[in-house]
């Protein structure tokens, strides 16, 4: 059974940096690019940040020099940086899994809060 499992969200001020973690079990995460998505409310679902399995990163404009994304393939994880937070930021993050043969994964999300 495949599980992703988000964590690191919370409460940040303006400015502020959280380190949000997803850790994967039951796929063979290698073959997977993984990604961060954001939901706000009412709103669908927007990939902030995606890394492939090559290790390949696109970042969505508007986090773009202010959140990192990394895997560690050893671990079965990755590791969403956000730094310079800003009250838009404010979403609930989640991470997916997709493989070429179109399997997709979905966690259970992690809220984060940004005051300003």
């Amino acid at each position: 059974q495949v599980q992703l499992v988000d964590s690191g969200g919370g409460l940040a001020q303006a400015g502020g940096s959280l380190r949000l973690s997803c850790a994967a079990s039951g796929l063979t995460f290698g073959s997977y690019d993984m990604a961060g998505y954001s939901q706000a409310p009412g709103k669908k679902r927007e990939s902030a940040a995606l890394i492939s399995s090559g290790g390949r990163r696109v970042y969505a404009d508007a986090v773009k020099g202010r959140f990192t994304i990394l895997r560690d393939d050893a671990k079965n994880t990755i590791v969403l940086q956000t730094n310079s937070l800003k009250p838009e930021d404010t979403d609930v993050y989640y991470c997916t899994a997709a493989n070429i043969y179109g399997s997709v994964y979905w966690g259970h999300g992690t809220q984060v809060t940004v005051s300003s």
